[in-house]
Order: C-alpha cells, then structure tokens, then sequence
C-alpha cells in the first residue's frame, strides 16, 4: 500500500508540473509555437519551435532545472529571423523522457548530435545558459563542423570555477529539493529581481520533478579550447553571482581564438534569459552577432 501511495504521489506531482509546463508554452510562447518529441538513442527529446521552417535553425539549451520554456523572450525576438528549436534536457525537469542513461560528457554529445540530425540540421547556431552553456561548448568541441556559430550565456564551468558562497546558498536547494529552498536562493542570487510568475511557478514545480544526477566534469582544457574555430559569443552577467563575470570574460577572450565577449549590464545568473530588462539587450547582443558573416 505504501508503494502505491508512493508511486500515486510521484504522478501526481509530475502531472502537475506538466502541467505548469504547458500553461508557461500557451501564456509567453508566440503564436505559431510547434512541439515535437523526436526519439535519440537515450529516450524521446522534447523541442519547442518557433521562426519560418525555411530560416537558419538556432538550437538552446537552458540551464539546469530551468527547462526549455525560458527561452520565450529570446523564441519570440529572434523567431523572427530563425529557426529557433528549444530543447528539454533528457534526465532534467521537462517532456524529454530518458530511455538511456546520460552518464558522460560522450553520451551528451551523441545525444545532441541526435537531436540535429532528426531536425535534419547539419550545422546549426548553438546557444546555451549557464548548464547548458557548458553541453553547448563541449558539443562545439566535439562537433565545430556543425556549430555555425555558438552563444555562450553566462556560462557556468567553462572558463571560471563556481564562487564557494554561490554553491553554498545552493546547498539547501540541492540537497532538498523544494519550491521554498528554491525561491530562496532565486531571490538571493537576482537580488530579488522580480521574475516572470508564470515561469517562476514552474521552477517551483521542478523542484519536485523526477530528475537524474546531471553530467558534470572539469573545465576543457587550454590546448583543447585553443583549438576551437568556431565564432563564439560569450554574454556574462554584469553581477553573476555564480562566478566573478571579468574572469569568465578575460579567461575566454585570451583561451578562444574566435570570440568575443559583451557583458550583459545589470544581469544576474539567475536573471538571464528571461527577465525583461536583461532579455532585450541579451536578444540584442545574440541577433547582432548572428547577423555577421
């Protein structure tokens, strides 16, 4: 009986948070929106679309927890002249349902390389935020050829170490999942910005989503991002406090041959993509930078 109470309590939540999930695509996403969950060898991966069929295709991944659903603002500004195809992490909070266990840096690749080739994409503009900034880099190392250009938001252990404070106020959301935990360290890390409440309650929900243990690792290395000839973005957040931004920003430009970095003024971690007056000038800064040949 006590598993069945389990088991009836676990879909209950998940139900729930689908179907916050759902409501999030119908309020902020634009008319025209598309989902598709298309299957890789690790499970079925959920991608919301958006922009002309026939536009250059530019692929995001959120950072962790966060799902695909953050990116409405960026979906809506630069649909306009893309392909924008957002996708739900397999083994994170979302549709994407895991079939294989992603245990390896490896395995994130194949996976991605995956997801491209059912989009029938053979090279595409790739842009991550933060976790997903981090999948974004080691994909453009793994596979240059298919990353025309690729965007990096103020990404998380990729060219600075995390502040220990910002781990430990982390700590309690990490080690017990909640929706309290969470809006607790949102609103220490935005400094009590004021998020989208649609979105905010579905971060809530994640909280009790089944998710597995992500892939993590150390930074690539120095020989293995010099190497790197892709185009690359890198948008820190003025006042991240994930990581000191100066660094993340002094340490690509001197490791990338091929980058560029613009600091998102006034941004936090945890502000990027979504909230509204950090999205318009990272939609500005993206957009431009797509825009060059």
């Amino acid at each position: 009986m006590a598993t069945t109470s389990r088991g009836s309590s676990e879909a209950a939540v998940a139900e729930s948070f689908l179907a916050t999930y759902d409501a999030v695509l119908a309020a902020k996403w634009p008319a025209g929106t598309t989902h598709s969950d298309v299957p890789t060898p690790y499970g079925t991966t959920r991608i919301n679309s958006y922009g002309p069929e026939d536009a250059p295709p530019l692929v995001l991944l959120a950072g962790g927890g966060s799902t695909s659903t953050v990116w409405f603002a960026q979906a809506a500004h630069l649909g306009r002249g893309h392909r924008v195809h957002a996708v739900d992490l397999i083994g994170e909070p979302g549709r994407s349902v895991g079939e294989r266990p992603i245990r390896t840096v490896t395995d994130l690749t194949a996976w991605l390389d995956a997801v491209l080739d059912v989009l029938n994409v053979a090279s595409a503009a790739l842009c991550g935020h933060s976790y997903g900034a981090w999948i974004a880099l080691h994909y453009a190392l793994h596979a240059p050829d298919r990353v025309r250009k690729l965007i990096l938001v103020d990404p998380t252990q990729c060219f600075a170490g995390f502040r220990p404070g910002y781990l430990l106020h982390a700590l309690p959301m990490l080690l017990r999942p909640s929706a309290k935990h969470t809006r607790t360290f949102m609103s220490w890390e935005t400094a009590a910005a004021t998020l989208d409440p649609t979105w905010l309650h579905l971060r809530d929900e994640a909280a009790g989503f089944p998710a597995t243990r992500p892939v993590t690792g150390r930074r690539p290395t120095p020989d293995a991002l010099s190497t790197l000839n892709v185009p690359t973005l890198i948008l820190p957040a003025e006042n991240s406090r994930a990581h000191n931004a100066a660094e993340v920003a002094a340490t690509a430009t001197w490791l990338l041959p091929h980058a560029q970095t613009a600091t998102i003024p006034g941004a936090t971690h945890h502000t990027l993509p979504l909230h509204a007056p950090d999205a318009a000038e990272l939609n500005r800064r993206i957009e431009d930078f797509l825009l060059i040949e």
